[in-house]
C-alpha cells in the first residue's frame, strides 16, 4: 500500500515541476526589437601601384633526374647572383621559387625522361633597379610582370579608406532614421572589410617574353590599384 500511495505523490511533484519550468520559459522569453534596420555603406580609393614583382623561370629536361635538377640549379644560382647585386631591403627583394622535377611517360606508360622548372622572383619598390636588372638575367626568361601595393602603402589606405567608409555608414544611419520620423539612433552591431584589389599578374610564353637585350630595360608602367572598405551592420532607431 504504501508504494501505491507514494507513486501517485511523485507523479504530481513532476507535474508541478514541469509546469513551473514551463511556466518559467515563457517568462523568459523576450520579444524581438523592434526599429531595427540593416544598412551599409562603402568607400574606395584608386591610387599608383608602388610595387613591382618580377618572375624568371626556366625549363629544363633530360634522361636522367639527377642532371635535370643539376642543370636547374645552376641555372637558378646564376640568376640569384645577378639578382643579389642589387637587392635591398625594402627596395629590391630576391628569393627562389619553385624547384620541381617530374618523369615524361611514353605511350606504353615507361619513363622515357625527365623534365623539372624553376623559378626567381625579384620585387620591389625600386622599379627602376628591378627593370634595369631584367635584362641581365640570362639563365631565365621573363614569365611573369605584376604590379601592386606595398603593404606599407595598403594598411595606411585602408585606415584612411575604412574612416570614410564609418562616416558615410553614420550619415546614411542619420538620414534613414530621419526619414522614417525618429529623433535618433543606436548601433547594434557592425562589421568592417576592407579589400585591396589589384589586377592580376600577366602570364606570358617563355618564346614571346624573352628577357629584353643587354642595354634594354623591362618597360615599367605600373598603373592604379584600388583599395575599398565596406561597413555593415544594424542600428536601431528610438
Amino acid at each position: 500500500m504504501r508504494v501505491l500511495t507514494f507513486l501517485p505523490s511523485l507523479a504530481l511533484v513532476a507535474l508541478a515541476t514541469f509546469g513551473m519550468a514551463a511556466q518559467a520559459q515563457t517568462t523568459l522569453n523576450v520579444s524581438p526589437p523592434q526599429r531595427v534596420l540593416t544598412l551599409s555603406a562603402s568607400a574606395s580609393m584608386d591610387v599608383p601601384n608602388d610595387w613591382l614583382t618580377l618572375a624568371f623561370s626556366t625549363t629544363r629536361d633530360g634522361a636522367e633526374a639527377g642532371a635535370v635538377q643539376s642543370a636547374l640549379r645552376q641555372a637558378l644560382d646564376a640568376a640569384l647572383a645577378e639578382a643579389r647585386r642589387v637587392a635591398k631591403p625594402g627596395q629590391v627583394e630576391v628569393r627562389a621559387g619553385n624547384l620541381s622535377v617530374f618523369p615524361r611517360y611514353n605511350a606504353k606508360g615507361g619513363i622515357s625522361g625527365w623534365q623539372g622548372s624553376t623559378e626567381l622572383i625579384v620585387e620591389g619598390r625600386d622599379m627602376a633597379a628591378i627593370a634595369q636588372l631584367a635584362p641581365r638575367i640570362t639563365s631565365m626568361t621573363i614569365a611573369r610582370v605584376g604590379y601592386s601595393l606595398s603593404r606599407e602603402a595598403r594598411e595606411q589606405l585602408e585606415s584612411e579608406v575604412g574612416a570614410r567608409a564609418i562616416e558615410r555608414y553614420k550619415q546614411r544611419a542619420a538620414e534613414v532614421t530621419r526619414q522614417f520620423g525618429f529623433n535618433r539612433w543606436n548601433l547594434r552591431e557592425v562589421q568592417i572589410n576592407t579589400d585591396a584589389a589589384t589586377p592580376p599578374m600577366p602570364v606570358f610564353k617563355a618564346r614571346a617574353m624573352a628577357a629584353p637585350m643587354a642595354d634594354e630595360s623591362l618597360p615599367v608602367e605600373p598603373g592604379r590599384g584600388q583599395v575599398s572598405a565596406t561597413v555593415s551592420g544594424s542600428i536601431q532607431m528610438e
